[in-house]
């Protein structure tokens, strides 16, 4: 098992997952492939292949990380909110079946159709910031798996940061999202068998009880974690709709097709995400110190194999979920922003530019994964009270309720961004910081629901918008 824990293991590892991505992929790319998904006799994915493309691409570095983080701190209510959010794929599945209904082709075409310009100018501000904090958040789990494997140099989080950003964009830049699509299904087959070996041996530890991981309190007590599951509640019907990677996957294939991928996604992403949790859940069980994001924690806990095969997942899941935010970020500047022209070069300089951009945020020292998580989430809770109101009810919307109820989610997540300055104090009462966010997420939807009500009517035109 030593060589197991020799850096260049874990390096010979990666080189050997990024080959066989690269055979994985197209030998020929096409426009229509590189921002539609589609096959070299252009025919739209497959159900399974759009199955292991969500779920790889949503249970994804930082998830795991922030599953067993949430785990260790507080209990099985800190896995179980984050699990949570994974509804996300019914929710999400719902929002792209009404959609398709009203003729809309994504999400910025029907917020264009409903709102013009403005509609979709406010919801693509979001979802490039979601792609942003997609590819920061992933590079940063990078950065400290590198750390934690060589801890005596210090210049290795950056190297590990910027390498893999490097490999990403290379095989990913070939093909863009049929290129992400085929890459996706060999890389989660890749995931279900490391987490397939790893997981039965921490239900072998000697000192693992299921009673007392499933009662686990966790390290700083439950509440955050209780409270962090009504905070997944509210934000779950609105985060999907702010996922790109999970929107865009709602177009590719026949209506039937995208709804039964949505609901096998969600099982066994849920599945997956809560079982991964409990290795964090464990680590907090038996009173293990935490040290450098669970990673050295669980070197100690499980020595070198079991350890391997952890971040052995966490690297698989990584790239799979940079290569889709990477081709995501293409299409958003292409398609939808029309920022560059509609060929392959135009969607590998944009994948360039986010991925630079991503790479530049690891530099801020940021080192707190769920509030990516928590920031463009609350951006998103705009999309609530304004699909619920136009998707769900059938009623038009004003356009200055839109931007009133978008407004107020920005101001919300710029608040808990800057939740320990004065000015945030001076406005939030003092409390966890996830009391706080829960505390903006209820004003969030209060605001939003009270202008959509003041500013909704009826499909004849009772109503107008603005």
């Amino acid at each position: 098992m030593d060589i197991l824990s020799q850096p260049v293991t874990l390096i010979g590892s990666v080189g050997l997952i990024v080959l066989i991505s690269l055979v994985a992929m197209p030998r020929r790319a096409t426009i229509e492939g590189f921002y539609g998904g589609l096959n070299e006799q252009g025919a739209a994915p497959g159900l399974w292949v759009l199955v292991f493309s969500q779920v790889t691409t949503w249970i994804f570095a930082r998830s795991l990380m922030n599953a067993a983080i949430l785990g260790y701190y507080y209990g099985i209510w800190g896995t179980l909110a984050y699990t949570t959010y994974y509804g996300s794929f019914l929710t999400g599945g719902y929002i792209v079946g009404r959609v398709r209904a009203r003729g809309g082709r994504s999400v910025q075409d029907y917020l264009g159709s409903e709102f013009g310009t403005v509609g979709t100018a406010c919801y693509n501000v979001v979802i490039a910031l979601r792609l942003l904090s997609e590819v920061f958040a992933n590079l940063l789990v990078i950065g400290l798996i590198a750390q934690a494997s060589l801890p005596d140099m210090p210049a290795v989080q950056w190297i590990g940061i910027v390498g893999f950003a490097a490999l990403a964009l290379a095989y990913s830049a070939h093909g863009g999202l049929h290129a992400s699509l085929r890459t996706d299904v060999v890389q989660m087959s890749l995931f279900l068998v490391v987490f397939a070996v790893a997981l039965p041996a921490l239900f072998l530890l000697p000192d693992f009880s299921f009673s007392a991981v499933m009662t686990a309190k966790g390290t700083s007590g439950p509440t955050p974690g209780l409270v962090l599951l009504v905070v997944a509640f509210l934000q779950v019907f609105s985060y999907p709709a702010h996922d790109p990677v999970m929107m865009d996957r709602g177009f590719l294939s026949d209506p039937k097709t995208a709804r039964q991928s949505f609901f096998h996604a969600f099982w066994i992403s849920a599945l997956c995400i809560f079982l991964f949790g409990l290795f964090g859940v464990q680590a907090g069980v038996i009173g293990a110190a935490y040290e450098q994001e669970l990673l050295v924690t669980w070197q100690k806990m499980f020595g070198p194999g079991v350890y391997f095969l952890i971040v052995l997942t966490l690297l698989v899941s990584a790239l799979s979920t940079l290569d889709s935010a990477l081709a995501s970020a293409a299409r958003l500047t292409v398609e939808e922003l029309k920022l560059a022209p509609r060929s392959m070069n135009g969607g590998r300089v944009a994948m360039v530019v986010f991925a630079v951009a991503g790479t530049a945020l690891t530099l801020t020292g940021s080192k707190t994964l769920f509030d990516a998580v928590a920031i463009s989430g609350t951006a998103s809770m705009f999309l609530t009270p304004v699909l619920v109101t136009t998707l769900v009810l059938g009623r038009r919307l004003a356009l200055w309720a839109y931007v009133a109820s978008f407004a107020a989610a920005l101001a919300g997540a710029v608040l808990y961004l800057f939740n320990t300055s004065a000015f945030a104090a001076a406005i939030l009462p003092e409390a966890h910081k996830y009391t706080q966010l829960l505390y903006i997420c209820i004003a969030v939807l209060v605001v939003g629901f009270v202008v959509a009500a003041l500013g909704s009517g009826r499909r004849d035109g009772v109503a107008a918008r603005g």
